[in-house]
């Protein structure tokens, strides 16, 4: 892959946008959360997305990826060259960061409606005693 590349597939998430961060670092987010990366200042240009623990585990193992400075803590790694992995291999991955950072606005509305069901239930319970 090369810059392009993955700026193109990172932009064709639904709402993923980019911005310019921390000098020249594009920073591709979903929801307001960076899902990805890609450091233009770096030569050869590097790529930070977000992994499994097993995943993140797997991958500082090869030669040329590490975890990210700052969030590696947070299961990021840094490839520090776009040519580490098959392209394929990045755009799944890429895809699988993006969709652990999206948020899960399903779940936060099953979330509430439970909220809303357990208090309606709490009031019914106590009209009766």
């Amino acid at each position: 892959m090369n810059v392009d590349s993955v700026r193109d597939y990172c932009l064709s998430f639904p709402q993923a946008k980019e911005t310019l961060q921390w000098g020249e670092t594009l920073c591709f987010k979903t929801g307001g959360k960076i899902f990805a990366m890609l450091s233009l200042a770096a030569v050869p240009p590097s790529l930070c997305f977000k992994c499994t623990a097993e995943r993140f585990a797997e991958l500082c193992e090869q030669e040329g990826i590490r975890p990210a400075p700052y969030v590696g803590r947070y299961k990021w790694v840094l490839l520090e060259r776009l040519d580490v992995l098959r392209d394929e291999e990045i755009e799944d991955l890429i895809g699988q960061s993006h969709e652990m950072v999206t948020p899960r606005r399903k779940s936060k509305v099953k979330a509430k409606k439970s909220q809303r069901q357990k208090l309606k239930t709490t009031k019914d319970t106590k009209e009766r005693s």
